[in-house]
């Protein structure tokens, strides 16, 4: 679906966030409801990715869930999949310089902290962040949504905190 200028972007439904809730998952009707064609990979890796409430997951990781719960799936079509859902607006894409693309299953408003050392990601509260000053938008664009993802490591021995 695409937004123009004077078209408002649309406001996420209660109905697509079962998809990110803990409870019995109709995988069928979830992909069915977002015109996905509910082919039998898709209904396996929809059922293993959203069976386990809001999480982050790369291609990677969702392989190894695949893998051991007998889903017969590539890299490649994990990939593609995460992608078409992702495109269907059930899944937030998250790059992360270094790292590989990180997959949300939360597609409700909120930012998030990105453990260096250890490449996890957790969820920040919408409202713990505030942006001010955003650039106008060139004519006939509007600024969909801002991501932020704040970066993390470890501190130094004896280094000072940055807000002090």
């Amino acid at each position: 679906m695409s937004t123009t200028a004077t078209q408002p972007i649309p406001v996420q439904t209660n109905e697509r966030r079962v998809a990110a809730e803990p409870r019995a998952l109709n995988a069928r009707a979830l992909l069915n409801h977002c015109s996905i064609r509910p082919t039998r990979q898709r209904l396996s890796l929809a059922s293993l990715l959203f069976s386990k409430g809001n999480r982050h997951v790369t291609a990677e990781a969702l392989l190894a869930e695949a893998r051991a719960a007998h889903v017969q799936a590539s890299y490649a079509t994990i990939y593609n999949v995460l992608k078409c859902f992702a495109d269907a607006g059930l899944v937030r894409c998250l790059a992360v310089e270094g790292h590989p693309m990180i997959f949300d299953t939360n597609i409700g408003p909120h930012h998030h902290f990105f453990f260096e050392d250890s490449a996890e990601i957790t969820d920040l509260a919408f409202g713990d962040v505030t942006i001010t000053g955003l650039p106008q938008p060139p004519e006939g664009y509007e600024i969909a949504k801002v991501d932020v993802v704040v970066r993390l490591r470890p501190k130094k021995k004896g280094a000072q905190p940055a807000n002090g």
